[in-house]
Protein backbone atom coordinates (compact mmCIF):
# COMPACT_ATOMS: atom_id res chain seq x y z
CA UNK A 1 0.00 0.00 0.00
CA UNK A 2 1.28 3.61 -1.11
CA UNK A 3 2.18 5.93 1.71
CA UNK A 4 0.71 9.55 1.78
CA UNK A 5 3.64 12.32 0.57
CA UNK A 6 1.49 15.37 0.49
CA UNK A 7 1.45 17.16 4.05
CA UNK A 8 4.84 15.30 5.15
CA UNK A 9 7.97 16.71 4.72
CA UNK A 10 9.75 15.61 1.22
CA UNK A 11 11.96 12.71 1.28
CA UNK A 12 15.52 14.03 1.21
CA UNK A 13 17.86 13.41 -1.80
CA UNK A 14 21.58 14.42 -3.23
CA UNK A 15 22.35 14.00 -6.81
CA UNK A 16 24.47 14.38 -9.65
CA UNK A 17 23.12 16.80 -11.95
CA UNK A 18 24.16 17.77 -15.99
CA UNK A 19 23.48 21.57 -16.00
CA UNK A 20 21.19 23.17 -18.08
CA UNK A 21 24.19 24.20 -20.07
CA UNK A 22 25.14 21.21 -20.87
CA UNK A 23 29.05 21.99 -20.04
CA UNK A 24 29.19 21.44 -16.40
CA UNK A 25 27.93 18.88 -13.53
CA UNK A 26 26.95 19.56 -10.05
CA UNK A 27 25.57 18.39 -7.04
CA UNK A 28 21.94 19.13 -5.78
CA UNK A 29 20.22 17.88 -1.81
CA UNK A 30 16.88 18.95 -1.02
CA UNK A 31 18.37 21.48 1.61
CA UNK A 32 20.00 23.56 -1.22
CA UNK A 33 16.30 24.52 -1.99
CA UNK A 34 15.47 25.62 1.57
CA UNK A 35 13.33 29.13 1.33
CA UNK A 36 12.30 28.47 -2.02
CA UNK A 37 9.75 26.33 -3.30
CA UNK A 38 10.59 23.57 -6.10
CA UNK A 39 8.88 21.83 -8.69
CA UNK A 40 10.27 18.54 -8.77
CA UNK A 41 9.61 16.44 -11.42
CA UNK A 42 10.71 12.53 -12.43
CA UNK A 43 10.22 11.39 -16.04
CA UNK A 44 10.82 7.89 -17.71
CA UNK A 45 14.81 7.91 -19.38
CA UNK A 46 16.73 10.18 -21.69
CA UNK A 47 16.61 10.06 -25.57
CA UNK A 48 12.51 9.16 -25.70
CA UNK A 49 9.93 10.88 -27.28
CA UNK A 50 7.32 12.45 -24.56
CA UNK A 51 9.88 14.03 -22.23
CA UNK A 52 11.53 16.75 -24.33
CA UNK A 53 7.99 18.11 -24.89
CA UNK A 54 7.57 18.70 -20.91
CA UNK A 55 11.49 19.52 -20.47
CA UNK A 56 11.67 21.84 -22.68
CA UNK A 57 8.36 23.78 -21.98
CA UNK A 58 9.49 23.74 -18.05
CA UNK A 59 12.94 24.97 -18.83
CA UNK A 60 11.27 27.89 -21.15
CA UNK A 61 8.42 28.81 -18.35
CA UNK A 62 12.14 29.41 -15.80
CA UNK A 63 11.78 32.85 -15.90
CA UNK A 64 8.15 32.48 -14.37
CA UNK A 65 8.85 30.07 -11.77
CA UNK A 66 11.92 32.10 -10.86
CA UNK A 67 9.46 35.09 -10.25
CA UNK A 68 7.32 33.06 -8.32
CA UNK A 69 10.32 32.06 -5.84
CA UNK A 70 10.67 28.69 -7.47
CA UNK A 71 13.24 26.29 -8.65
CA UNK A 72 12.63 23.62 -11.21
CA UNK A 73 14.55 20.09 -10.93
CA UNK A 74 14.03 17.20 -13.33
CA UNK A 75 14.78 14.04 -12.86
CA UNK A 76 14.90 10.36 -14.28
CA UNK A 77 17.33 7.10 -13.37
CA UNK A 78 19.91 7.70 -16.06
CA UNK A 79 23.27 9.02 -15.53
CA UNK A 80 24.53 12.60 -15.56
CA UNK A 81 26.83 11.67 -18.66
CA UNK A 82 23.45 10.95 -20.42
CA UNK A 83 21.83 14.01 -19.44
CA UNK A 84 24.53 15.70 -20.49
CA UNK A 85 24.81 14.26 -24.11
CA UNK A 86 20.88 14.47 -24.21
CA UNK A 87 21.12 18.38 -23.87
CA UNK A 88 24.19 18.72 -26.12
CA UNK A 89 21.97 16.95 -29.10
CA UNK A 90 19.94 18.77 -31.29
CA UNK A 91 16.36 19.80 -30.59
CA UNK A 92 15.88 18.31 -34.27
CA UNK A 93 17.53 15.54 -33.71
CA UNK A 94 15.49 13.94 -30.25
CA UNK A 95 17.74 16.25 -28.19
CA UNK A 96 17.38 18.71 -25.65
CA UNK A 97 19.16 22.20 -26.54
CA UNK A 98 20.45 23.75 -23.57
CA UNK A 99 17.86 24.09 -20.44
CA UNK A 100 17.42 26.56 -17.90
CA UNK A 101 17.21 23.91 -15.26
CA UNK A 102 19.82 20.98 -14.21
CA UNK A 103 18.52 17.60 -14.67
CA UNK A 104 19.24 15.01 -11.58
CA UNK A 105 20.61 11.58 -12.39
CA UNK A 106 18.94 9.04 -9.97
CA UNK A 107 21.30 6.00 -11.28
CA UNK A 108 20.40 4.25 -7.87
CA UNK A 109 16.57 4.70 -8.23
CA UNK A 110 16.26 5.67 -4.84
CA UNK A 111 14.94 9.06 -5.01
CA UNK A 112 12.17 7.92 -7.56
CA UNK A 113 11.58 5.02 -4.74
CA UNK A 114 10.82 7.37 -1.69
CA UNK A 115 8.77 9.52 -4.22
CA UNK A 116 6.47 6.45 -5.24
CA UNK A 117 7.13 6.64 -9.08
CA UNK A 118 9.32 3.83 -9.01
CA UNK A 119 8.33 1.39 -11.72
CA UNK A 120 10.49 -1.52 -10.22
CA UNK A 121 9.95 -4.26 -12.63
CA UNK A 122 10.77 -1.87 -15.44
CA UNK A 123 13.39 0.10 -13.75
CA UNK A 124 12.30 3.71 -14.64
CA UNK A 125 10.43 6.18 -13.28
CA UNK A 126 6.17 7.39 -13.96
CA UNK A 127 5.52 10.77 -14.66
CA UNK A 128 5.42 12.05 -11.55
CA UNK A 129 5.56 15.79 -10.39
CA UNK A 130 6.09 17.38 -7.17
CA UNK A 131 5.52 21.07 -5.39
CA UNK A 132 7.34 21.49 -2.19
CA UNK A 133 7.20 24.50 0.09
CA UNK A 134 10.03 26.77 0.91
CA UNK A 135 10.14 24.59 4.37
CA UNK A 136 10.28 21.32 3.19
CA UNK A 137 6.88 19.87 3.16
CA UNK A 138 5.64 18.47 -0.21
CA UNK A 139 2.35 20.48 -0.91
CA UNK A 140 1.28 18.81 -3.86
CA UNK A 141 1.82 15.44 -6.30
CA UNK A 142 0.83 14.17 -9.35
CA UNK A 143 1.92 10.95 -11.15
CA UNK A 144 0.49 9.71 -14.31
CA UNK A 145 1.23 7.16 -17.41
CA UNK A 146 4.42 7.58 -19.44
CA UNK A 147 2.36 8.00 -22.79
CA UNK A 148 0.89 11.09 -20.90
CA UNK A 149 2.55 14.27 -20.99
CA UNK A 150 2.22 17.27 -18.02
CA UNK A 151 1.18 20.87 -18.18
CA UNK A 152 2.95 24.02 -17.23
CA UNK A 153 -0.08 25.76 -17.08
CA UNK A 154 -1.72 23.44 -14.56
CA UNK A 155 1.28 23.33 -12.80
CA UNK A 156 2.06 27.26 -12.71
CA UNK A 157 -1.72 27.26 -11.64
CA UNK A 158 -1.04 24.89 -8.45
CA UNK A 159 1.87 26.42 -7.91
CA UNK A 160 -0.05 30.05 -7.20
CA UNK A 161 -3.22 28.91 -5.77
CA UNK A 162 -0.52 27.04 -2.65
CA UNK A 163 1.50 30.36 -2.75
CA UNK A 164 -2.00 32.37 -2.36
CA UNK A 165 -2.58 30.81 1.20
CA UNK A 166 -6.17 30.76 0.73
CA UNK A 167 -9.25 28.25 0.01
CA UNK A 168 -9.04 28.06 -4.09
CA UNK A 169 -12.15 26.61 -6.03
CA UNK A 170 -11.95 24.36 -8.99
CA UNK A 171 -10.18 26.43 -11.87
CA UNK A 172 -9.20 29.22 -9.32
CA UNK A 173 -6.38 31.31 -11.36
CA UNK A 174 -3.88 34.23 -9.87
CA UNK A 175 -6.07 37.29 -8.56
CA UNK A 176 -9.20 35.03 -8.36
CA UNK A 177 -11.47 35.26 -4.93
CA UNK A 178 -10.71 32.53 -2.13
CA UNK A 179 -13.17 30.59 -0.95
CA UNK A 180 -14.54 31.93 2.59
CA UNK A 181 -15.68 29.57 5.19
CA UNK A 182 -18.81 30.15 6.85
Amino acid sequence: MAERLVGRPAPDFTLETANGDGKDFGKVSLSDYKGKWLVLYFYPLDFTFVCPTEITALSEANEVFKGLNTEVLGVSVDSKHSHRAWINTPKNDNGLGQLNHPLGADITKQVARDYGVLIEEEGIALRGLFIIDPQGELKYQVVNHNDVGRSVEETLRVLQALQSGGLCPMNWKAGDKHLVAK
